[in-house]
């Protein structure tokens, strides 16, 4: 596997090696070691979730605190643009954005550690979506940034993305009040 690390520290691009032929493809989608020499979730991961989106459909931009979740995310079919956002109060990429194109095709993974917002938009007819979590989902402690929050300028591939009730109501990243706010931690990582 190749793995790419982006202008986010500790956001990762996974390109995972892919053996195909006539039949299909073969491809190896997670070894624990090998992905945590990489420094991807060195502590593992404990909760595997997927989900299924039509095209249009925008999810995020989620966080959860306390127990904040890093996520390693790819698309088992169809094409999302996918986006990681850092919140971590006091870190020097405060509300700096990543977004890449993950599909089916290419087989590429994301890694999203905790202390950012994740989101995605299918671009796809339809998208089955996974990710491996490093935490418990505890919907108690979810959050949520606006998607279309303009201090951020998140650059989204539509305008008018179907979103849950939710993630209509989610607030602009500078009202929401700082406890609720991963804390940055110079040595590396998130508090809280």
């Amino acid at each position: 596997m190749r793995v790419i690390e982006t202008e986010l520290p500790g956001v990762m691009l996974v390109e995972p090696r892919v053996f195909g032929d006539a039949r299909g493809f073969f491809l190896e989608s997670h070894s624990q070691g090998r992905y945590a020499d990489a420094g991807i979730a060195p502590e593992g991961f404990v909760q595997d979730n997927v989900s299924s989106s039509r095209r249009g459909v925008l999810r995020g931009l989620h966080y959860q605190l306390p127990n904040s979740q890093g996520k390693l995310v790819h698309v088992l079919v169809g094409e999302v643009f996918d986006v990681a956002v850092d919140i971590r109060k006091g870190s020097p990429t405060f509300g700096k954005w990543i977004g890449v194109r993950l599909s089916d095709a290419d087989h590429r993974q994301l890694y999203v550690p905790p202390g950012y917002a994740h989101g995605f938009a299918v671009l796809s007819d339809r998208a089955l979506f996974t990710y491996k979590c490093t935490v418990y989902y505890d919907p108690a402690a979810e959050y949520a940034v606006a998607w279309d929050d303009p201090a951020l300028a998140i650059a989204w591939p539509f305008d008018t993305p179907e979103l849950s009730a939710k993630d209509r109501a989610a607030p602009p990243l500078a009202e929401i009040a700082v406890e609720n706010l991963p804390i940055y931690a110079p040595t590396g990582g998130t508090r809280r």
